[in-house]
């Protein structure tokens, strides 16, 4: 390997332990703050991370003729954090991070009918695959848990929304505005309902959220140093490791069974995404 797609490979992996950390930092508050208050700083400690871009650039960041796009952006991700964060709460965390690696999956979908992009028969296998390593990986059917897995369902497709609405206002809108406004308007959004849902915060929770917002920090950092070294096609499979440090982070902290019909689902996973990055090389 390449020292370029080597320290790439490197710094992506370090980004998917730090969001695979987010998540076990979402479990672990959740048993304490309500999820209005979990959603909210999470969003809050990213707008802070995002001041500094303000200052950098100016207020000239914030003029955009599509804040009709950002708010569509917002409201389906604010939504999708409702819903991921539920189901982080009630299912095993390395299952749970499992069910978000349907949404590259579903973006062809939602492109070909919004964007009409066309997916190949190779996209398409890949988007098969991709659901039945999720189907694997999930506990054996269980009435109680259908809502569950339902909202999770829900939440990996409207993450799949979020990323299809980037790629349309791409062409006019920097990276760094579509970040800002981001952050900006859920943080804002998911402010409403925390007066109404408090909770009494433990010392441990408020430096939990603290180390959420440093994760997200230098997961962000080194994700976006990765694919500015090395190509997303090199490297972009290295992605669905952080389902490999969830089940890490679940047995070591909730002794979480690594079972093998999650291992089945992870294998399968990894080379549906092997398939779809090696379609983009040829």
């Amino acid at each position: 390997m390449a020292p370029h797609l080597l320290k790439g490979a490197l710094l992506l992996l370090l980004a998917e332990a730090c969001f695979a950390g987010i998540g076990a930092v979402v479990k672990f508050t959740s048993e304490t703050a309500s999820e209005a208050q979990v959603v909210f700083f999470r969003n809050f400690f990213a707008l802070l991370l995002m001041l500094p871009f303000l200052y950098q650039h100016g207020f000239k960041l914030l003029k955009t003729k599509r804040w009709y796009l950002h708010l569509s952006r917002a409201l389906t991700g604010i939504v999708s954090m409702y819903c991921f964060f539920y189901v982080l709460a009630r299912l095993p965390l390395a299952q749970g991070m499992l069910v978000l690696l349907l949404s590259p999956f579903v973006v062809p979908v939602i492109a070909h009918f919004w964007l009409k992009e066309r997916p190949s028969r190779l996209t398409l296998f890949g988007i098969v695959l991709g659901f039945a390593g999720v189907v694997l990986a999930l506990p054996s059917p269980d009435p109680t848990l259908n809502a569950v897995l339902l909202i999770a369902l829900c939440s990996a497709v409207l993450v799949a929304v979020t990323k299809t609405t980037i790629r349309y206002m791409s062409d006019t809108e920097p990276a760094v505005r579509i970040v800002f406004y981001f952050s900006l308007l859920t943080a804002i959004l998911s402010a409403i309902p925390v007066p109404f849902y408090w909770q009494p915060l433990t010392n441990e929770v408020w430096l939990a959220f603290v180390a959420m917002g440093v994760l997200a920090a230098i997961g962000q950092l080194a994700m976006t140093r990765a694919y500015a070294i090395a190509p997303a096609s090199d490297i972009g499979m290295w992605t669905y490791s952080s389902v490999i440090f969830a089940g890490a982070f679940g047995y070591l902290f909730w002794q979480e069974p690594v079972t093998m019909g999650w291992i089945a689902g992870v294998i399968v996973i990894f080379y549906a995404g092997y398939v779809t990055t090696r379609q983009r090389l040829l």
